[in-house]
């Protein structure tokens, strides 16, 4: 069996080794209009590639306490995936139009059920089709597929974990918002600007190259060394606005070969939907270590 895709893809290694097992899926998604994907999905799509949203599929039901997008029901994830035809040695592949913003929700979750063999499309959509490939306009059929969810604990933590390590010099809290409303300007999203005390900023844009694919692993490396100062990646804890473009920035520090960072899914807008959660502005004021 050949080796499995477990971070990206190029458009290349997919258009000439996706077999007909492997299964695409399409995760275009507008956080101002949440039927745009869908209905980019309607007018053209990769061949083979199903359609997954990512507040009606790749999020559980939100109770104004635990985030805009908080993790789906692990079995309710996986029934749908293995309706689709996802087994346990399926390769997946996600796609998007944003750089692998959305897409990169969908590997981690698919991680998180313990599935490895999940790479995010390097360019997404516009890569495919700037490179000659075809897109279509049918839905495939599924033959469905048995996918029993390993849920990865270790892959999180929560709200209750950040609070009680803010001071904690060995966790290194990133969060992957644009710098505005990092700072507490411009915020569009959420009741309250600020971040979590504490975290530093690293804008998920800044993992792309000027034609919207990831930076090399050499340069992602470097970056986010920087970044991090010589700690270990599994004392870094990635988080944004609603636990969407953190994944980003963790699939980044996986090319980067700095394993093992973990999500705070919830991020900022579960942390600020409680007043006693302590918020800052401005710059950043990270913890001394």
């Amino acid at each position: 069996m050949p080796q499995p895709f477990t971070q990206l893809v190029s458009v290349q290694e997919a258009a000439t080794l996706a077999t007909p097992a492997w299964r695409f899926f399409d995760c275009r998604f507008n956080l101002a209009n949440p039927a745009a994907g869908r209905d980019a999905y309607g007018a053209g799509h990769l061949p083979g590639a199903f359609f997954l949203d990512l507040e009606e599929d790749l999020s559980g039901p939100c109770s104004g306490l635990n985030g805009r997008h908080p993790l789906p029901d692990p079995q309710l994830l996986a029934d749908k995936l293995g309706s689709l035809g996802v087994g346990p040695n399926t390769q997946v592949v996600a796609y998007d139009d944003a750089g692998g913003m959305f897409a990169s929700r969908l590997w981690w979750l698919l991680r998180w059920l313990g599935h490895d063999r999940v790479a995010v499309l390097n360019g997404g959509i516009q890569a495919w089709t700037s490179a000659g490939h075809p897109v279509v306009t049918d839905v495939p059929q599924a033959t469905a597929a048995a996918f029993t969810p390993r849920v990865q604990k270790q892959l999180r933590v929560d709200a209750d974990f950040v609070l009680s390590h803010l001071h904690d010099p060995a966790m290194l809290l990133i969060d992957a918002r644009a710098p505005d409303r990092f700072r507490g300007e411009n915020e569009t999203l959420d009741p309250v600007g600020g971040h979590i005390p504490g975290a530093i900023n690293r804008f998920f844009k800044d993992n792309l190259d000027a034609s919207g694919c990831f930076k090399s692993g050499a340069q992602l490396q470097e970056e986010f060394g920087k970044l991090i100062n010589g700690g270990d990646a599994h004392n870094v804890v990635l988080q944004c606005g609603s636990g969407v473009t953190a994944c980003h920035n963790l699939l980044a520090m996986e090319t980067a070969g700095l394993s093992g960072a973990r999500l705070y899914a919830g991020s900022w807008s579960e942390w600020c939907a409680d007043p006693a959660r302590p918020v800052a502005t401005g710059p950043e004021t990270p913890v001394q270590r």
